[in-house]
């Protein structure tokens, strides 16, 4: 069994950002209706633009027609994450330290599956949340490796 498309695209997409000083938040190749769409989600410290998705999208597209890992018509999506970006590796973590979060985990801790609040802390084994129930702030501590899934949350 060969690479997978993401696997591919990501070996493709990495050199690219390295040398826009852009880092590969995420690859989706997921199936919509009939059509397929492979959407790449980049990011930077100072965020990015437009422009900077554009240029990825050109250079990405000339090594996808020259390696032609995808066999059927596909459309090719290069965009931000957004507000509500996923948190999947721990420098991503480590980044939102002070940011609203909101995280669901894999099984109850405390009696609850799925926490929102402050991310107060992170130290590669436990994510500590400070979350405010009604009028008083309570600390959470979830072990990491229980954390099913993590986004910055807007707070309105």
């Amino acid at each position: 069994m060969g690479k997978s498309v993401k696997e591919t695209v990501e070996e493709m997409v990495t050199p690219i950002l390295e040398e826009m000083k852009l880092e590969l938040v995420e690859i989706e190749y997921v199936k919509e209706g009939r059509d397929w769409f492979l959407r790449v989600f980049i990011d930077s410290e100072t965020g990015v633009d437009i422009e900077d998705c554009g240029a990825v999208s050109e250079k990405l597209s000339e090594k996808m027609d020259e390696v032609d890992p995808i066999t059927h018509n596909y459309f090719l999506e290069v965009s931000s994450p957004g507000a509500e970006r996923p948190l999947k590796k721990d420098k991503d973590f480590e980044r939102s330290i002070g940011k609203h979060v909101y995280i669901k985990t894999y099984e109850p801790i405390e009696g609850a599956k799925e926490f929102e609040g402050e991310l107060v802390a992170f130290d590669g084994t436990t994510v500590t949340l400070s979350i405010r129930i009604k009028t008083r702030t309570k600390t959470v501590e979830l072990p990491y490796e229980k954390v099913a899934f993590a986004r910055l949350a807007i707070v309105f």
